[in-house]
C-alpha cells in the first residue's frame, strides 16, 4: 500500500468539487494492468463516490472507496 500525505478530508472535498463533471479514470488492477475510461462523477457518499462511464458498453467497477483514491489505484482526471 502506497501511503499518501493527504487526510480523508481532504481527499473528499478533492472529490466532492469534481461531482457531475466529466472525467477520466485510470484503474489499476494489478500487475501492470490497466483500465482507463471517461465518465462524469455522479454520486459521492461518506464511505464511497460512483462514476457513470460515458461507454454504454463499459462493463466494470464504476463504485471506488476513498481509500482506493488516496492509495493510487483509482486515479481521476477532471476534463
Amino acid at each position: 500500500m502506497i501511503k499518501n500525505n493527504c487526510s480523508l478530508s481532504q481527499v473528499k472535498a478533492t472529490i466532492e468539487k469534481m461531482r457531475e463533471k466529466e472525467v477520466d479514470v485510470r484503474v489499476n488492477l494489478g500487475r501492470n494492468k490497466y483500465v482507463s475510461f471517461s465518465g462524469k462523477l455522479v454520486g459521492v457518499y461518506p464511505a464511497l463516490f460512483t462514476v457513470s462511464p460515458t461507454d454504454k458498453n463499459f462493463r466494470g467497477k464504476t463504485t471506488y472507496s476513498y481509500s482506493e483514491y488516496m492509495c493510487g489505484k483509482v486515479k481521476l482526471v477532471e476534463k
